[in-house]
């Protein structure tokens, strides 16, 4: 789902304040403000207008799949029988209400869309497939990927970035 949103010009601070909060999202106010040598108030200030222009889109907890028992995600790559808007908006709307869909990206290249799957095994994820994935209208054609491990992920952009 694409969000419109305006780029928020963020200053030297700003990024700093950032930087911090998508890698320690529930730091106190008063530490953050002591890590970027602000006040506690003026911190305050520029983390609401952060939230307010929407450069901090929402707080989250990320969890450890493993240690809660999904050990398997599968990359699945969709390509879809038309490109009309219609076919589209159905095959997104229906992809919306999986549960077990983590991401669903709309791709250039090969495929239209892919997909990232959190399954507990594979048993778990056939069954995903037969009572989801198989059934999401205007699929022409579905290649699963298994992953054999994870290298990187993260959630945090590269702020110190040009």
């Amino acid at each position: 789902m694409a969000h419109s949103r305006k780029i928020v010009p963020a200053d030297p601070m700003d990024l700093r304040i950032l930087a911090i909060l998508q890698q320690e999202g529930r730091i106190s106010n008063a530490d953050l403000a002591e890590r970027v040598n602000l006040s506690a108030s003026s911190c305050h200030r520029r983390v609401t207008r952060l939230e307010a222009e929407g450069a901090i889109e929402r707080y989250a907890a990320l969890l450890a799949p493993r240690a809660l028992g999904w050990t398997t995600t599968v990359f699945v790559e969709i390509t879809l029988a038309a490109q009309s808007e219609e076919v589209m908006e159905a095959f997104e709307t229906a992809v919306r209400r999986i549960p077990d869909v983590l991401e669903c990206h709309l791709m250039a290249g090969t495929a239209d869309y892919i997909l990232k799957v959190a399954a507990r095994d594979t048993d778990d994820f056939a069954r995903i497939h037969r009572q989801a994935l198989a059934r999401l209208p205007g699929v022409a054609q579905m290649h699963s990927s298994f992953a054999l491990r994870t290298v990187r992920q993260t959630t945090a952009l590269p702020l110190d970035q040009p």
